[in-house]
């Protein structure tokens, strides 16, 4: 998966913690899920979509293979 939480974030001038605490998780599960290395739950997902206005696909992007 990719994502682009940290451009969008930057975009609404949120720092990992700011955005981790409307979020309601950890300034480390914002660092994680921006390097790519945790997939979030689909309540943490939506929670960041509400949050950045943006739809779950325009923030994280799953390649055709991780869906089969």
């Amino acid at each position: 998966m990719k994502t682009r939480l940290k451009e969008l974030r930057a975009r609404y001038q949120l720092n990992q913690t700011e955005l981790a605490k409307r979020a309601k998780v950890s300034r480390q599960t914002i660092s994680l899920i921006e390097r790519e290395e945790l997939v979030p739950s689909l309540l943490i997902a939506v929670r960041i979509s509400k949050i950045l206005n943006e739809s779950i696909d325009e923030i994280f992007i799953f390649e055709e293979e991780e869906l089969e």
